[in-house]
């Protein structure tokens, strides 16, 4: 349902698009003039310049986060938003991070809720001091209840439900879901949409992320002592090439799937290294998230209707990797 409703939102929005442009010319003119702003970096708007921090739970280096930003500052620049953001792994430095932010009397602030109960207490502060909030990528389930405007992502549940049935579908037996970050209530929750539709085995393998040959020795040690395994899902972009050279050392012909979509994912579905991805979308969580403060701060809307905005999950195989290489080499995809 809540699927449908999200597409039924895009497609009223296209609708009505298309009948403002139809109906006026000045008005298609100025979408016009905010397109070409948005991408020559300029601000299609004349609202004040706002605020917007966006504190995640990324670590160091995940590419990931490297698109969400993207998407978030293209839409700061259309804005007119003077964007900040920050990240921390360890939950408690996060909401510290968050309390930073409501203390600098920012605009609006944009959060992820990995460890929600580490985050509650920083996201109530920011309401009680009136900043609108937007959750996204992870905590949907939280997000309503700790009074957030909307949530942007996926359902985590229903994305490992997806990679279950296309498992179901390729004929899979024994499957490995590789957690990163012990913790995350997000990667819990897709290994369990895994094992809620996949018809056969799944075993949870808990790794250190931070320490990426601790995870290709923990998961060639496994590939190794059990041959049974013939699927590695991994939670993250940045881990399935990494799964790709464990099984290799461990001489295993398990097949490597991923959620998340990067430049080198793309690579590695076009060449049959990888059996498929899924895709989340991260650019329009940031992007979304940014306009959602803007809309909100301009004019009290609100999306979703206090249901998560849902930007995933896509299941993208060999042959869609090819058409979105080039989004994922520009750092959009």
């Amino acid at each position: 349902m809540a699927r449908f409703r999200t597409w039924a939102t895009i497609a009223l929005a296209g609708a009505l698009g298309l009948s403002l442009a139809g109906c006026s010319s000045h008005g298609g003119k100025r979408a016009e003039d905010a397109r070409k702003a948005a991408a020559q970096g300029r601000a299609a708007v004349s609202t004040p310049r706002w605020t917007f921090a966006m504190i995640t739970h990324s670590g160091d280096g995940d590419t990931f986060w490297d698109i969400v930003q993207s998407g978030a500052k293209q839409a700061a620049a259309k804005d007119n938003i003077n964007f900040l953001y920050s990240h921390d792994a360890n939950a408690q430095q996060q909401a510290q991070l968050v309390d930073a932010a409501v203390d600098q009397r920012v605009d609006g602030i944009i959060v992820t809720l990995a460890k929600p109960d580490a985050m509650k207490a920083a996201v109530a502060r920011a309401e009680k001091a009136g900043i609108p909030v937007v959750t996204v990528n992870s905590g949907s389930a939280e997000s309503k209840a700790f009074g957030a405007l909307t949530h942007i992502g996926q359902d985590e549940t229903i994305a490992g439900e997806a990679v279950g049935d296309e498992l179901n579908k390729r004929g899979r037996k024994k499957v490995l879901c590789v957690l990163h970050e012990q913790g995350n209530v997000g990667h819990e929750q897709r290994c369990a949409g895994v094992k809620k539709t996949f018809h056969g085995t799944v075993e949870n393998l808990y790794v250190n992320g931070t320490d990426m040959p601790d995870v290709q020795s923990a998961l060639e040690a496994r590939l190794q002592s059990d041959r049974s395994v013939d699927t590695v899902v991994t939670l993250g972009a940045p881990y399935a090439d990494t799964a790709v050279k464990a099984r290799s050392d461990a001489g295993s012909r398990a097949e490597v799937d991923t959620f998340d979509l990067n430049a080198k994912v793309a690579s590695e579905l076009k060449d049959g290294t990888l059996g498929f991805a899924v895709d989340q979308q991260p650019y329009l969580q940031g992007y979304e998230a940014v306009d959602q403060l803007w809309l909100y701060k301009y004019n009290a809307n609100a999306l979703g209707g206090g249901l998560p905005v849902l930007t995933g999950p896509q299941i993208i195989t060999k042959d869609q990797a090819a058409a979105l290489e080039q989004y994922t080499k520009r750092g959009t995809r």
